[in-house]
């Protein structure tokens, strides 16, 4: 006589899971609120401008990284594979506004003579996001043509392998290219580093920098744009579409390879406008620039809910200010802020894998 197989271990795995999980999720809350408590209103180490101070640097690298984040999540919509070479993207773009600025500097106008960036300094940052974006929306096109299109049909590993391999290749060109030092960006004077607006919090000074509002701002309306362009367009129904089902997409008429590369073009010039900001507020520019924000944009991405366009948004500034107030709040020396983000994420994938505002996938892929 033949029994019916049962599932007896497994369920009884899934049930010791199903209990733990909650009680080791509450016991790092408990743990986690515990340390908030005793920095902030027993030792009262910082006081409210420091708060401030960590605030306001939180939001401007948390908009930086919400660009990227974009990126990662744009093509994974659509093709279900992490583009590891995001970073590297905008890098390029960084490097852009150092040449373009540094050409500026070169050209002299007016009596007395001043550099063009300081005479013009409106179309100066113009031509260096309309340079560094585009260059980085080639290396973008390039990417998905080179590395990812003939690996298409290839097991989900192998892209993810192809794109590992290319971020490398553009790291190691960029320092054959560029040289290994540190390079730093001259912004045009209206946006010197350092300098800002003034506000009187518990009679201390808190500087509320022009380049960071102005990449704050900037931020918003480029996130803002891009929500527009998927939601209301051809080209975002395009995109949607292609991500729902290439197959069915292509039965409709819908020309999925342009799809797809207007969909790399796209994040990558969002990737290269995160290089500009970035050279124009924090000014250091070299060929490792880009890896560490692009693992934390990915980061950003996932703890958003990967392929969810608001999810990446508040993903990005959620992560730039934990990075920026954790290690004050919890107690920690403040070179432990990127161990701080990639502890969130493991979190995150324990605890939520599919993130705060949940993952979009479409049914086939599930």
């Amino acid at each position: 006589m033949n029994l019916p197989l049962t599932n007896k271990p497994a369920r009884l795995k899934g049930g010791i899971q199903t209990v733990l999980r909650p009680l080791l999720g509450a016991a790092l809350a408990i743990f986690l609120l515990y340390r908030l408590y005793n920095v902030i209103i027993v030792q009262r180490e910082y006081g409210p401008e420091t708060w401030t101070r960590l605030l306001i640097a939180g939001l401007i690298i948390g908009s930086v990284y919400a660009l990227i984040a974009i990126g990662y999540t744009l093509v994974y919509g659509i093709l279900f594979m992490i583009n590891f070479a995001h970073g590297e993207v905008m890098m390029l773009g960084a490097y852009s506004t150092l040449f373009v600025f540094e050409a500026f500097k070169a050209i002299k106008v007016g009596d007395p003579p001043i550099t063009f960036a300081n005479a013009y300094p409106a179309l100066a940052i113009l031509i260096a996001f309309i340079v560094g974006m585009s260059i980085s929306a080639l290396i973008g096109f390039l990417l998905e043509r080179i590395a990812y299109r003939p690996l298409r049909k290839a097991p989900r590993l192998v892209p993810l392998i192809s794109a590992i391999g290319a971020s490398i290749f553009l790291q190691n060109a960029a320092q054959l290219l560029f040289s290994p030092q540190l390079r730093d960006v001259t912004n045009p004077e209206v946006l010197t580093r350092g300098r800002g607006w003034a506000i009187m919090i518990n009679e201390s000074k808190v500087i509320l920098p022009y380049t960071g509002v102005f990449t704050f701002v900037l931020s918003l309306l480029l996130l803002t744009g891009l929500y527009l362009v998927v939601q209301k367009t051809k080209l975002g129904r395009s995109m949607r579409a292609v991500a729902l089902d290439k197959k069915t997409a292509a039965l409709m008429g819908i020309d999925v390879d342009r799809t797809i590369s207007l969909t790399f073009i796209i994040s990558g010039a969002l990737a290269g406008a995160a290089g500009v900001m970035w050279g124009i507020h924090n000014g250091l520019v070299y060929y490792y620039v880009g890896f560490i924000p692009g693992i934390k944009a990915f980061t950003a991405a996932v703890l958003g809910g990967i392929g969810n366009l608001p999810g990446a948004m508040l993903g990005g500034m959620f992560l730039g200010i934990i990075e920026s107030v954790g290690p004050a709040a919890f107690g920690l020396d403040f070179q432990l802020k990127d161990v701080i983000a990639f502890v969130l994420l493991i979190i995150v994938l324990i605890f939520r894998p599919s993130g705060l505002l949940g993952e979009r996938l479409a049914e086939e892929k599930l």
